[in-house]
């Protein structure tokens, strides 16, 4: 790997976090991090992308203050919201594989968005119930699902778009993988 390819995904690792940081909080917290995500595949391509991801999430276990609320460490990564983070990471897989089978352009790297988006909830939301059971007691699927995923939606349809707009426009600015 490039030292070019190496300063791009730390770049991207360290935006993960201060989008981490702009947050509204809640049982899980409204932040730009999806955005990110989307940002850093979109710019960097798959495999960049998702090392950026990876190497986010390594900086949040080790107890770096990267996650939403300035949060870091292993409680964070295992604790309630821990699937969502971890789905960040499958998020950008999938928007890798879907691009690599289907190929680049606006429109297929919308819908590589979206089904990464779906798989970060599915996976966070799995997740989230299998902790509160847990740790707490019962939870329906709808009590999840509604403070968990119906709430954040339509801001990640919009992060999506702006992350959209922005790959557009700064695509011929980030040098292609080697």
């Amino acid at each position: 790997m490039k030292v070019k390819d190496m300063t791009l995904i730390a770049m991207f690792a360290a935006i993960m976090a201060v989008c981490s940081w702009i947050s509204v909080p809640a049982p899980v917290p409204f932040t730009l991090q999806t955005m990110a995500v989307f940002l850093a595949v979109g710019l960097l391509g798959g495999k960049r992308g998702s090392i950026s991801v990876a190497i986010y999430i390594l900086l949040g276990a080790v107890g770096l203050p990267v996650f939403a609320g300035f949060s870091g460490g292993l409680g964070a990564l295992l604790g309630l919201t821990g699937g969502y983070i971890f789905g960040f990471l499958a998020c950008a897989l999938t928007m890798w594989g879907f691009l690599h089978i289907f190929g680049g352009g606006t429109w297929r790297l919308a819908a590589a968005m979206v089904l990464g988006l779906i798989v970060c909830y599915a996976m966070g939301t799995a997740w989230f119930m299998a902790v509160y059971m847990r740790t707490t007691g019962a939870i329906t699927l709808l009590g999840v699902l509604s403070s968990c995923v119906f709430p954040f939606i339509i801001p990640d349809l919009i992060k999506a778009s702006v992350a959209l707009l922005l790959t557009s426009r700064l695509k011929k600015l980030v040098p292609a993988a080697a």
